[in-house]
């Protein structure tokens, strides 16, 4: 936190548009996927730097250029200026700290959506900004991270699987923000899961330690629900703008993954509601804890109120009380106080008080 901080201070003062990376995750080399396919045929080409004309494109090939890791800020300025993106386009890719957004360039789409990942260790979800560059022929992706999300797509290419060869770089946009979302569904199981364990210990025994846990999976619902507002937002508007960059032929597929966000941000309603009855559950089961805590105590004051008294009242050592010279006054004292005690133990259980 304190690198991204220091990487946030050296923008101030600096122009709009200046290129500088604030990833809070590690700086790795930036690797470039160039995938050219139509129907019939494919290729997959690694560069390392921008080769020459990368927007000279064939026609009837869809363009795929998929970048990994954003520390090179020279090569993704290259591939800009290439592209003819602009400058607050290329200064938003270079902030993974952006909210998921769509904005029409006219020529060009960009759109920011986020991956989840599941940290198992922590039981925290993190989260990578993965950008897109949606052209007539062509589809920029920017990844903070090398990731193996897109390999099934990246497979269904190379194996011609379904009609994606046969589709524009809008339906590639499709496929790649639907695998995003469907790990969404996959992670989130990960929810429930921790939810029963935390209600086992709920039942068995609450300690601290368990309302800790409650805390930080409220916590960690909370921020994933930020997260997937502004992604229904991102796929309304894809669904619902028109815009040339996008058949209208996709809509139906847009309003599916919308179903699903929708579906996902409801499943994550229904588990926040569940968090919030568990934190309930745990302050009960403290009281109640509690209460039988003080039940208890109560008794074995009671049962020692009338016992105390009769100490007390043979304490005062008066000359001529006269059971002082009685043998038997210390063990017949004794026994009524112990009479006295199954008594009373004895009525409050008949009572149900314990």
């Amino acid at each position: 936190m304190e690198r991204f901080r220091k990487k946030k201070l050296q923008k101030l003062g600096l122009p709009p548009g200046t290129l500088i990376y604030t990833g809070e995750k590690p700086e790795i080399e930036t690797k470039i996927s160039i995938i050219d396919y139509d129907n019939e045929n494919y290729t997959v080409e690694e560069v390392k730097k921008i080769v020459a004309n990368l927007d000279n494109i064939p026609k009837s090939i869809v363009r795929w250029i998929n970048v990994s890791g954003l520390s090179n800020v020279k090569l993704i300025e290259d591939l800009g200026q290439q592209f003819k993106l602009h400058p607050l386009v290329l200064e938003d890719i270079l902030n993974p700290n952006q909210r998921p957004k769509y904005e029409d360039y006219e020529n060009y789409l960009f759109i920011v959506v986020k991956t989840l990942l599941f940290n198992d260790k922590s039981e925290t979800f993190e989260h990578e900004q993965i950008s897109f560059i949606l052209g007539p022929d062509f589809l920029i992706s920017f990844q903070e991270q090398q990731s193996d999300i897109f390999e099934p797509i990246m497979e269904r290419l190379k194996q011609k699987k379904g009609r994606i060869r046969t589709m524009g770089p809008d339906y590639l946009l499709y496929t790649l923000i639907d695998v995003i979302i469907d790990n969404y569904f996959v992670l989130l199981e990960t929810i429930p899961e921790i939810i029963e364990v935390v209600e086992e210990e709920l039942i068995s025994d609450p300690k601290s330690a368990t309302l800790q846990r409650i805390y930080d999976l409220k916590k960690e619902t909370i921020a994933v629900r930020k997260l997937l507002w502004p992604m229904r937002e991102v796929i309304n508007k894809l669904q619902r703008e028109k815009t040339k960059l996008i058949n209208e032929e996709l809509q139906i597929y847009l309003r599916d993954i919308y179903d699903h966000i929708f579906l996902i941000t409801e499943l994550l309603e229904n588990y926040r509601d569940i968090i919030f009855g568990m934190l309930d559950m745990y302050l009960s089961s403290m009281s109640y804890k509690m209460n039988d805590i003080m039940k208890v105590l109560t008794i074995i004051s009671t049962i020692f109120i009338p016992i105390s008294f009769l100490a007390g009242f043979y304490g005062m050592n008066f000359q001529y009380m006269p059971e002082f010279s009685n043998v038997f006054a210390y063990p017949i004292l004794i026994i009524v106080m112990m009479i006295i005690a199954v008594l009373m133990l004895y009525y409050f259980k008949r009572k149900r008080w314990f």
